[in-house]
């Protein structure tokens, strides 16, 4: 019985996750307070049905965190130039991306850093790998998380986004099965999205 209702809590998740992104990005003009509170409605949801890990040592995830999203962006640097000399439409949707969901105000580097980096690791991550978890191997957990990541951007019309979403999903997915540690995750995701956004963005 008790496995029903986990399935349950999960499903309900993963559709509530897809409905509040499309909303979200549904409303460019408003865009940036939408996807405030999805983000944190899902943190809610995600405490209130699984509380997150923390097996490793602070100095660690630090270190950890830095270097792994360092390297995840450098990735994605080689990709944005590969995009530059490959025929299709994907760069023109980075570059459109910049330009629609820039940063206008201070309290959108706020919400960026304090509230939707550490709620996306916390939901897909915390909560709905670690739930795959109780259903399939680590491997096979670690796809699935990454292919419901990516499935969450399906109806924002950006398919680079769906890409980005899956292999950053893959990453996320290994250093959280590797160590346990949310911080950890956070932490590379927070490095990862401070260079590809505000330092070095891909223009």
């Amino acid at each position: 019985m008790s496995k029903i209702w986990i399935d349950f809590k999960l499903a309900g998740g993963i559709f509530l996750a897809c409905l509040l992104v499309f909303v979200a990005f549904d409303r460019i003009d408003v865009f940036w307070y939408l996807y405030t509170a999805t983000i944190l409605f899902l943190i809610s949801y995600s405490i209130i049905n699984e509380p997150p890990d923390n097996e490793a040592a602070t100095k660690q995830y630090i270190t950890y965190g830095i270097l792994s999203g360092s390297a995840l962006y450098g990735l994605f640097f080689a990709a944005d130039w590969m995009l530059e000399i490959m025929p299709g439409h994907l760069k023109t949707q980075v570059d459109n991306i910049y330009a629609r969901f820039t940063f206008d105000f201070f309290w959108h580097y706020l919400v960026l850093i304090f509230i939707i980096i550490p709620g996306e690791e916390i939901f897909w991550r915390g909560f709905i790998l670690k739930r795959l978890m109780d259903w399939m191997n680590p491997t096979a957990a670690i796809l699935a998380g990454a292919f419901l990541n990516a499935a969450a951007f399906y109806f924002t019309g950006y398919s680079i986004l769906m890409i980005a979403a899956f292999v950053s999903g893959l990453a996320w997915g290994w250093l959280y099965i590797w160590k346990r540690s949310i911080p950890l995750v956070i932490i590379s995701h927070l490095t990862f999205d401070l260079l590809l956004l505000i330092i070095f963005p891909l223009q």
